[in-house]
């Protein structure tokens, strides 16, 4: 084993090497001056750095440093362009290294597998390849500057709810076709030089010491060379997680988990030669990035052009939703009321420990002075939470009636889209929707401007003539969302999810979140459109839906097949022609379908798609390569991606459910044995998953339903929300005050994220988030004390802090 910086690492002891691998603080590495090892900062993104001031810590009680705020991952997939996607990287990396950070934490790769989930707004999508494509472009962008991208939250991280105490419970090929394949095109395609680990386990092992996923498939299988931090407090067994391929854990522990590294050493329960390895993986990054943060010092970003990027990224993702009578571009000198508590103060981010402070902040109300437009007047409508308030409705509906058209400005409230907290429904909020209800009496003339990072209900929807949608669009959204509406820019957006009627539409729905420990993905394979595809069930709006002020049409499809060439299988041509009078930009899109497979498959899988810019009556050519990811499935006999040979039909559409083009192609097989006896498994061979029933769920995991049971034991990689379970009278009550204190915060509207982290935090994070003032010692002596020991877990929480204390001092002393 040959080491790229064996002279460094040569020159080290056994503690300094160690203590390498968790942080210096809450956001730096460690360093060792005297063989040149100097600290990098790693900072929060994935749309905006959020660099904070003085003291760190993860959910911004301390304020951070004015950054762009760009519109997040689920407006920008919408946009369905890798390249912008690389122009804002290009933008976060060169404020991250201008600010001193060497990574930046981000894009965020996980998979919408529920509308419900609180942290959808940070995700692209649904379908693993749109989200694989749209992060390789970002992380292109972000490296171009020298500092490092770090895609979060590998893997199978898809609800908030007890996170960092949930057990990801799937067969292997749903694992790797859905939860991996974004985070593999990601790795392969932009060459990542970090990555994070999840909080959760995926099969009982938790991401941070995951083998089969941290070594056989990113390192091994992938190629990954960089490293593996975890996420915050997200580190398990910090020994097992250095030798299953993680490289740092953060923040720092205080010296806790550093010295059971190196007592492991000692023991000989893990190798230094494994220890030198992983340390070599990490200065690879900490050298490169170090020098990009230093070759950057003192330069300032260009403010002004970055809020313009972030202008232009909005403007590509804004999806126009309906357009009754073309009520969409208002004309100018239009008569317009504007309503809604939004339009005054946007809401353009989700929350959690992605908020940035916004270097500057756009708001319809005073962007609409930019446009030939006629103001009749401003009512805020409701208020962002609580019950309907009848003087504001009546002033808003008096407004309305002023007005040729209403600018009516809805969405979700920062209560229903926050890291650490699943929205309870799929609903608007309902004092807006009575709101709407209230105008639609006095003016049929309502295009409703929605603001949210996820899928909503809409039985609203008929109540107004325009939708148009901007997701959580970053700082400079509202003078782009205005830009729409006049018609300075054309809709060019298409949907990265499927909105369903209703909630209980959703496959997942019966399966989320977890009830106790496990999370299972009895859904399968099917996931969003791959299900209402399969089971032909109607939904409000299909995966890539987005209508435009133009119109297009797909002619001469031409379909070429590359025998034996696994890599670029197929390539698909045909022509995209502008037939309308206005210029715009179409989404074309190929879905791929196996005629008659033996291996149960969803009806459609995305595999290609362009964004193609037209002039008004122009025609263009459009060539689309599949590439190895077209045919293949995961077979869980052989242990790897197989392709079953046959026919396949190609299909161009723009959207999921409207094909404009279909032919076929034969595609040579790899002739895998059959992976599964299919009359065991029927609900995933015709795709009806909504209630799979234990035989069958456990036919297809190839092994016994993990019991996911809580009892009245509590263990340290409990939730700490399951004090309820609590012998100990005392730890129940605190369970009861904290329980208080979230309601009372969520009754306010703002959720307080402090307590919901730590609502949701297992008990031996308080050991890896208080900075080495708890050890792993302590911990498990609070948990005789929760389990009714109290005398004998307080002893052993004493004597443990004096311990403690000797080796914070210590690990002060190797900075």
């Amino acid at each position: 084993m040959e080491l790229k910086y064996n002279e460094i690492i040569s020159q080290m002891s056994l503690e300094e090497k160690c203590y390498m691998f968790s942080g210096k603080d809450f956001w730096l590495t460690r360093s060792v001056e005297r063989v040149g090892i100097k600290s990098i900062m790693l900072a929060d993104g994935p749309h905006g750095v959020r660099k904070q001031e003085g003291r760190g810590d993860q959910l911004g009680i301390h304020g951070s440093v004015p950054a762009t705020c760009f519109p997040t991952a689920a407006a920008i997939a919408n946009s369905w362009n890798p390249s912008l996607g690389e122009e804002i990287g290009h933008c976060l990396g060169e404020e991250a290294a201008s600010q001193g950070v060497g990574v930046i934490l981000g894009p965020g790769l996980n998979i919408k597998r529920n509308p419900l989930c609180g942290r959808n707004f940070e995700y692209f999508s649904e379908d693993p390849y749109l989200a694989g494509k749209m992060a390789a472009g970002y992380i292109r962008g972000i490296q171009e500057n020298g500092v490092s991208a770090c895609p979060k939250h590998f893997a199978a991280n898809s609800q908030e709810m007890r996170r960092m105490a949930s057990d990801s419970v799937m067969d292997e090929r749903t694992l790797r076709e859905i939860y991996l394949t974004a985070f593999e095109i990601a790795v392969k395609e932009s060459k990542p030089k970090s990555i994070m680990s999840s909080y959760n386990r995926i099969n009982g092992v938790y991401a941070n010491e995951n083998k089969h996923l941290l070594q056989d498939i990113l390192r091994d299988e992938w190629g990954f060379d960089g490293f593996v931090v975890s996420d915050w407090g997200g580190s398990n067994d910090h020994v097992e997680g250095v030798r299953a391929g993680a490289h740092l854990e953060m923040p720092t522990t205080g010296g806790d988990s550093d010295e059971e590294l190196i007592q492991a050493v000692k023991d000989g329960k893990i190798g230094e030669r494994l220890i030198d390895k992983r340390l070599d993986e990490l200065l690879d990054v900490i050298f490169s990035a170090g020098a990009a943060v230093e070759k950057a010092s003192g330069k300032a970003f260009d403010v002004e052009a970055h809020h313009q990027m972030a202008e232009k990224a909005s403007e590509e993702s804004i999806v126009l939703l309906k357009n009754e009578d073309t009520i969409l571009p208002l004309k100018k000198g239009t008569a317009v009321a504007l309503i809604g508590d939004f339009a005054r103060t946007p809401r353009y981010q989700g929350a959690g420990s992605s908020v940035v402070n916004p270097t500057k902040l756009d708001s319809a109300k005073e962007m609409t002075t930019c446009f030939e437009l006629k103001v009749v007047g401003f009512e805020q409508g409701y208020t962002r939470v609580g019950p309907e308030n009848a003087e504001l409705q009546n002033k808003a509906v008096e407004l309305a009636k002023k007005a040729d058209v209403v600018l009516l400005y809805l969405g979700l409230n920062e209560i229903s889209e926050a890291e650490g907290l699943e929205r309870p429904h799929m609903k608007m909020p309902e004092n807006q929707i009575s709101l709407l209800d209230a105008i639609e009496k006095v003016n049929k003339n309502i295009v409703v401007v929605m603001s949210a990072g996820s899928s909503v209900e809409m039985p609203w929807l008929s109540k107004c003539k325009a939708l148009i949608h901007g997701y959580l669009c970053g700082q400079a959204g509202a003078s782009a969302m205005l830009k729409a509406i006049m018609g300075e820019v054309n809709p060019s957006g298409k949907l990265s999810e499927t909105y369903p009627l209703t909630y209980e539409d959703t496959p997942s729905a019966p399966y989320f979140p977890s009830r106790q420990r496990n999370a299972e993905y009895r859904e399968g394979l099917f996931v969003g459109y791959r299900y209402f595809e399969t089971v032909g069930n109607e939904v409000l709006f299909p995966f890539g839906y987005g209508i435009s002020y133009t119109t297009f049409t797909y002619s001469n499809l031409q379909i070429e097949n590359h025998k034996k060439d696994m890599e670029n299988p197929a390539t698909v041509t045909f022509t995209i022609t502008n037939a309308g009078k206005m210029d715009g930009a179409e989404i074309a899109q190929i879905y791929v379908s196996a005629k008659a497979p033996a291996v149960y498959r969803s009806a459609k899988e995305l595999k290609g798609f362009k964004k193609i810019f037209l002039k008004a009556g122009e025609s263009k050519k459009v060539t689309i390569p599949l590439d190895d990811k077209a045919f293949r499935y995961f077979n869980v006999k052989t242990n790897r991606f197989e392709v079953e040979g046959g026919e396949y039909e190609i299909m161009v559409g723009a959207s999921v459910a409207d094909i404009r083009l279909a032919g076929s192609v034969v595609i040579e097989g790899t002739n895998a044995p059959s992976p599964y006896d299919m009359a065991k498994l029927p609900s995933y061979a015709n795709g009806d998953i909504l209630s799979v029933t234990d035989k069958e769920w456990k036919e297809l995991l190839g092994h016994e339903i993990p019991d996911g049971s809580w009892s009245r034991t509590l263990e340290a990689n409990d939730a700490i929300c399951q004090l309820y379970y609590a012998k100990s009278a005392p730890a129940r009550l605190v369970y009861k005050i904290l329980t208080r204190m979230l309601d009372k915060s969520l009754e306010k509207g703002k959720p307080d994220l402090n307590i919901l982290f730590i609502y949701n935090m297992t008990f031996r994070g308080i050991g890896k988030m208080t900075g080495g003032m708890v050890s792993s010692y302590m911990v498990d002596g609070i948990m005789r004390i929760i389990n009714g020991h109290f005398f004998g877990g307080l002893r052993q929480v004493i004597s443990g802090f004096f311990k403690q204390r000797k080796v914070v001092k210590k690990a002060n002393r190797m900075k």
